[in-house]
């Protein structure tokens, strides 16, 4: 299994950021606990992380021939990444879509997100971990359908 792991605006912040929210670990180490939960599921995982949209549609669409499923945290673009919403639609990959806080928690505007309604793994709220229990999630899916 091949998983592609896109990380949106403002994560390469992790760690510097409002801890409250995103925690106290750097994106490296996050980056780290998905690749070491990846090993263990015999799991292949590339990572992106970009503050621009249209970087993040060119690495996808560059890889997601090779793939089986996406994971994506949106971040910034949450409310109104119409375009990656429809790059990541158009794979027709598993799609687990991660936020490392509960949007629905917190300010009125956070609550919109366009990436909900075409996620088959929707997980917030759980810090850095949403990305493992993800990886957990799509992989079980494929293996059920094995």
């Amino acid at each position: 299994m091949h998983v592609l792991v896109l990380q949106g605006p403002n994560l390469n912040r992790l760690g510097k950021r409002d801890p409250r929210f995103y925690g106290v670990r750097p994106l490296t180490d996050v980056t780290s606990e998905i690749d070491a939960r990846a090993d263990e599921l015999d799991v292949t995982v590339d990572h992106v992380q970009a503050n621009c949209e249209g970087r993040l549609i060119d690495w996808l669409q560059e890889r997601q021939d090779d793939a089986d499923a996406i994971i994506c945290n949106p971040a910034g673009l949450t409310n109104y990444g119409l375009s990656l919403r429809d790059a990541l639609s158009d794979t027709g990959l598993d799609l687990a879509i991660v936020h490392l806080s509960n949007p629905l928690g917190r300010e009125p505007w956070r609550r919109d997100d366009v990436f909900a309604e075409i996620a088959d793994l929707y997980l917030a709220g759980a810090g850095w971990y949403g990305y493992v229990m993800a990886l957990d999630g799509l992989h079980g899916r494929a293996v059920e359908r094995m």
